[in-house]
C-alpha cells in the first residue's frame, strides 16, 4: 500500500493561531461597551467566545496602552523611577572605579534599595500609589550587570574582603624572614587550604 501523502501549507487543513493586534482588541472593547454582544463580536471577528471574554477582562490595560499599530502584545513597561535609580547607581559604580575601588555585589544591592528610597521620598505621595517595590533582587541585578558592563568593579568571596594594607604588610614581613633566616625559594611553599587534606594518605612513595 502506497504511503499517504500529506499536503502541506494552507492544503493541510490545520489553521494557524490568529495573531490579534491591540488595535483590533480596542476595537472589540469599544463595540462591546456600546452594546453588541460576546456571540457578535466572535462571528464579526472570527474568535472564540473565550478570546473575546480574555480580551475584555484586559480591557483596563489594553484601554490605557500607547503602542504601534502593528503590536500583539502588552509588555510590562519599564518604570522611570527604576532608569533613574540604574543612572544614579553607575554614576557611584563609575566613580568608585576611578577611584580604583571596587565594591562586593551586596554593597551595590544596599546602594541600589538606598537610592531608589531616596528618590521615593522626593516624590508627591499621590506619584507613589501605582509604584511597584523595588527589592534589587538576583534577577534585576545580573540584568543590570549585562546592560552595564561593570564586571570589573565587583568582586566576590575573599577578594571583596580582604584587607589590602595587612596583605602588603605581610609580604614584606615574609620576604624580610625569609632573607634574614637563609632559605631559598625552593624552601617556601603556599599551604592556602591545604587544612582539608593534611590526613589524606599518598597514592604512591614519597
Amino acid at each position: 500500500m502506497a504511503p499517504k501523502i500529506v499536503k502541506s501549507g494552507s492544503d493541510s487543513g490545520v489553521k494557524k493561531p490568529k495573531r490579534i493586534t491591540v488595535e483590533t482588541k480596542k476595537e472589540v472593547i469599544a463595540k462591546h461597551e456600546n452594546g453588541t454582544r460576546i456571540s457578535d463580536l466572535a462571528m464579526q471577528y472570527d474568535m472564540a467566545k473565550l478570546t473575546i471574554c480574555t480580551i475584555l477582562k484586559k480591557k483596563e490595560a489594553l484601554k490605557a496602552a500607547d503602542v504601534a499599530k502593528e503590536v500583539t502584545i502588552l509588555t510590562k513597561q519599564r518604570p522611570k523611577l527604576l532608569d533613574e535609580v540604574e543612572k544614579l547607581l553607575l554614576v557611584w559604580i563609575n566613580q568608585k572605579e576611578l577611584a580604583g575601588d571596587s565594591a562586593k555585589e551586596t554593597i551595590i544591592h544596599e546602594k541600589a534599595l538606598h537610592i531608589h528610597r531616596d528618590l521615593l521620598a522626593k516624590l508627591p505621595s499621590t506619584s507613589t500609589a501605582s509604584i511597584e517595590e523595588f527589592e534589587a533582587s538576583r534577577g534585576w541585578f545580573d540584568k543590570f550587570r549585562r546592560r552595564t558592563g561593570i564586571y570589573s568593579v565587583i568582586r566576590h568571596g575573599e577578594a571583596a574582603s580582604s584587607d589590602k594594607k595587612a596583605a602588603g604588610d605581610f609580604v614584606k614581613e615574609f620576604n624580610k624572614f625569609v632573607k634574614d633566616e637563609g632559605y631559598v625559594s625552593h624552601q617556601v611553599f603556599n599551604c592556602d587550604e591545604t587544612g582539608r587534606f593534611w590526613k589524606k594518605n599518598p597514592k604512591g612513595p614519597t
